[in-house]
């Protein structure tokens, strides 16, 4: 098992957000379960889609699949609803369950851009 990938049982909790396909014509649908822990390395390392690692498959794959789940409202529910299943297992404690959405904004000398200079007198 690699850093970022779902355990069985993790993935037990997700898998009835995705139910088995009818194998279908055309181009292979990639597992769910593949997807989901390439979607899960590229937001925890934080790297470019482009250097998800091969065992993903094509990160192009990976990008469009974390795109249709955005768009498509299911990783909302995901989201909305995998607290209420970890706190019906026993997972949560809800007197200290909170998610931090902090964000620093740096300045942009911070980034490295040109400082301004003042005029000359």
């Amino acid at each position: 098992m690699k850093r970022h990938e779902l355990t069985d049982p993790q993935w037990a909790l997700l898998s009835e957000f995705f139910p088995p396909r009818p194998p279908k014509r055309g181009g292979q649908w990639k597992d769910d379960r593949l997807m989901l822990n390439g979607i899960f390395w590229r937001l925890n390392t934080g790297a470019p889609w482009r250097d998800l690692p091969e065992r993903y498959g094509p990160w192009q794959t990976v990008y469009d699949r974390f795109s249709k789940l955005r768009k498509s409202g299911l990783l909302d529910r995901i989201i909305e609803k995998l607290p209420l299943k970890l706190n019906e297992v026993g997972f949560i404690d809800p007197e200290l369950f909170c998610i931090d959405g902090t964000n620093i904004r740096a300045t942009r000398a911070a980034a490295g851009a040109a400082k301004k200079k003042s005029p000359a007198r």
